[in-house]
């Protein structure tokens, strides 16, 4: 059924949230989307408050109001407020009033049809030129004659009418309704370009940017609407407006077509097919996959080898990180959004067909998980980092808290998890689906593989790794069988098998998605095109040349963390002799050149963890320079740093340092350009960092003044050789 523009598919909450503008607008920012400030007021006082809280000028409008009634725009005073406020009111059911920051452009309306934008128009306010001989109000006369407009919508266009609105606006040009206007003079009659009040349209449908017809597509799935129109306010539909500027002021039910079947100049656009071929679509299931992955270390690269598997095979991936929400591998918003409403925001996006989670602890004391269940749930690993946070303690606690996600496994779903942490291998006594295992054990007596053999002879999977003359495998264990997956040094992350952190991600990614439908020539596939290049893991190992210095972006913050980059270092640094010592043991010799770390932790970490970091860190570096992060987390300045040096000093005490320098430098930049400058042909500077992309473009530029020159490191450096 068909009414109006209104069809049998048009949600009734969706056309009431179109109506409350100001749920709208709250809506659409949530999902990231470009909208003006705006806030909903019912008294005159309140209103003049408001404004000035957003600032001029701005627009007072009804909350449910439509067709452009009672709209005031570019309101720049107190009393141009007051005067918008009572109009407003008139025009409101609810009695309610929108305030919101005005947005300068011009106004287009993009028309959406069952999810995709079918027709864009640019709508001219209602307007007169003059031809210096008749007066304004002659010439509304001679365009209200136009064959084409008639009385409200009874022909393509409606007539002009001059009521008390239009005479203001036509004085505050300068003219009254019986001045002659000079020849070529422009007079507007209405300051909204609605159809309604007299106003014309361009068709701009070929016109419009791919990224403003996604934001619009976006808005009408996000309110509700099969039939949507969206009003942009921005300089040209033709440019990105997050880039120009601009906003959606607007998501409209039951939208004229008139400017899009019969515009003023332009092409028409039949919209009636999409309309009837909307109301037959693909069934589609009222729920995605979802993924989630906690642990201490190694999350948020583990999301993306994931992200990555699924997005190979096809599907529209949404996926939270600590870096930033991801929608079908184009970043949304950027930043720490590891939390459930960062979560709540991809699965508000009717874009995405799997959700992948990096789920915090911080995020699930606060406010939980953010969904009600997980089809897979993945947990890295448990350790004392944030222990003596947020009230918790023990290993046992945070085991607690990390645990809810594989509580939250329903029977037809499965948690993945690390064989070789008793902890995290515990909690499969508490989920309600199946278990998959990995491990990167490999010698009989080591735990983890003790209990992946005793969960591969009740019929279980697992993950786990077997060493041979050719190298290390990745194999699957599915009872009595074993189906090998891909060698580890052929998966580009895990430098040839030395970044050992890497391969335990890799093999958590692979339980991920087997345990969630892919084959394993998908995940094969996904693995072996998976690097920490800056543009696939920014912040993650990311490898440059400069100069001859090879220098490593990271994010090691913790004192696990750094067990694993010293590990990383020292076989970075000793050139292996054989593929079996390139991919299982350090290589022999001796170190060929200096590693430099630039080094910092948390403030918020306990002082024996600061103490611990260092210590680490000086058995790994010839050189370490300390930084600290913008935010102390409630220490004086140079005081974790102190701490991490006298880590460093009990461990020269020890005998167990190989640093012969450590110094502070607070600034984390300082910091980095100290290191590169101490760095010869030869050395390794690591940077574990807050801000990488910083960082990566301070190396970057440092290798442009150099004289080798700077590339990312060639995937083909990475692996084995072949013979």
């Amino acid at each position: 059924r068909i009414r109006a523009t209104m069809t049998s598919k048009t949600s009734a909450i969706g056309v009431d949230v179109a109506s409350d503008k100001s749920l709208t607008n709250r809506l659409l920012d949530s999902a990231g989307l470009p909208v003006p400030r705006a806030d909903v007021v019912d008294t005159e006082d309140a209103a003049v408050a408001l404004a000035k809280r957003i600032g001029f000028p701005c627009v007072v409008k009804p909350l449910d109001g439509n067709h452009g009634r009672g709209v005031h725009l570019d309101l720049r005073s107190e009393e141009a407020v007051r005067a918008a406020y009572h109009g407003a009111l008139g025009q409101s059911r609810s009695g309610v009033v929108v305030v919101e920051s005005y947005v300068t452009g011009n106004d287009y309306r993009c028309l959406v049809i069952g999810g995709k934008v079918a027709a864009i128009a640019e709508r001219v306010p209602a307007s007169v030129t003059g031809d210096g001989a008749q007066t304004v109000r002659q010439l509304v006369e001679r365009a209200n004659a136009d064959p084409r407009r008639g009385i409200g919508h009874e022909k393509v266009l409606t007539r002009i009418k001059v009521d008390d609105a239009a005479e203001e606006l036509v004085r505050g040009q300068g003219f009254g309704m019986d001045d002659v206007p000079p020849e070529g003079t422009w007079i507007k009659l209405a300051l909204t370009g609605n159809m309604s009040t007299g106003g014309t349209s361009i068709d701009r449908t070929i016109e419009a940017h791919p990224d403003n017809v996604e934001i619009a597509e976006t808005a009408a799935r996000i309110v509700g609407l099969d039939v949507a129109g969206i009003d942009f306010i921005c300089p040209d539909i033709a440019t990105p407006v997050r880039e120009t500027g601009g906003a959606i002021v607007e998501v409209n039910a039951a939208p004229g077509f008139r400017m899009h079947t019969h515009p003023t100049e332009g092409e028409p656009q039949y919209v009636a097919r999409p309309v009837i071929d909307s109301l037959f679509p693909a069934g589609a299931s009222a729920r995605i996959p979802i993924i989630s992955v906690t642990g201490t270390n190694g999350k948020t690269t583990t999301v993306r080898m994931i992200a990555h598997i699924l997005k190979l095979m096809g599907r529209r991936v949404g996926m939270t990180s600590t870096d930033g929400i991801v929608i079908d591998g184009r970043l949304i918003k950027k930043g720490d959004m590891s939390g459930p409403k960062s979560a709540q925001m991809v699965l508000q996006n009717p874009t995405v067909d799997t959700a992948v989670f990096e789920v915090a602890r911080g995020g699930i004391l606060r406010e939980g998980l953010g969904f009600d269940r997980n089809d897979v749930a993945v947990v890295t690993n448990l350790t004392g980092d944030h222990l003596g946070i947020g009230g918790i303690t023990s290993l046992g606690q945070l085991a607690n808290v990390k645990g809810v996600v594989v509580e939250a496994v329903p029977r037809s779903g499965a948690a993945v998890l690390n064989a070789d942490d008793a902890h995290v291998y515990r909690m499969g006594r508490h989920c309600a689906g199946r278990v998959v295992l990995f491990s990167m054990a490999t010698e009989k007596g080591e735990d983890g593989l003790d209990r992946v053999d005793g969960h591969t002879s009740r019929g279980n999977a697992a993950f786990c790794l077997e060493p041979s003359a050719e190298g290390e495998l990745i194999v699957l264990r599915l009872g009595s069988r074993k189906m090998p997956v891909l060698y580890t040094h052929l998966i580009p992350a895990t430098f040839g098998g030395r970044a050992r952190m890497n391969v335990a991600n890799a093999l958590a990614a692979a339980a991920a998605a087997w345990a969630a439908g892919a084959h394993l020539h998908d995940i094969r596939q996904g693995l072996r095109t998976f690097s920490t290049s800056f543009f696939q893991a920014p912040g993650r190992l990311n490898l440059l040349h400069v100069g001859g210095v090879r220098v490593v972006i990271d994010y090691c913050h913790n004192v696990d963390g750094m067990r694993q980059l010293a590990d990383f270092v020292d076989r970075m640094m000793t050139e292996p002799q054989t593929r079996a010592g390139r991919i299982g043991t350090k290589g022999p010799g001796a170190r060929a050149g200096r590693a430099i770390g630039v080094l910092g932790i948390p403030g918020d970490r306990r002082n024996e963890d600061q103490r611990d970091y260092g210590g680490i860190a000086a058995g790994a570096f010839d050189e370490i320079i300390v930084r600290e992060d913008k935010n102390l987390r409630g220490r004086a300045p140079g005081e974790t740093a102190s701490n991490v040096i006298e880590g460093v000093r009990a461990a020269r005490a020890a005998g167990t340092a190989r640093a012969t320098r450590a110094d502070k430098v607070l600034e984390e930049m300082t910091a980095v350009r100290t290191a590169l400058r101490r760095a010869i042909p030869g050395d390794l500077v690591v940077c574990c960092v807050d801000d990488a992309i910083g960082v990566y473009r301070e190396a970057m530029a440092a290798a442009g003044t150099s004289r080798g020159g700077s590339a990312f490191a060639d995937p083909g450096e990475l692996e084995a050789p072949e013979g």
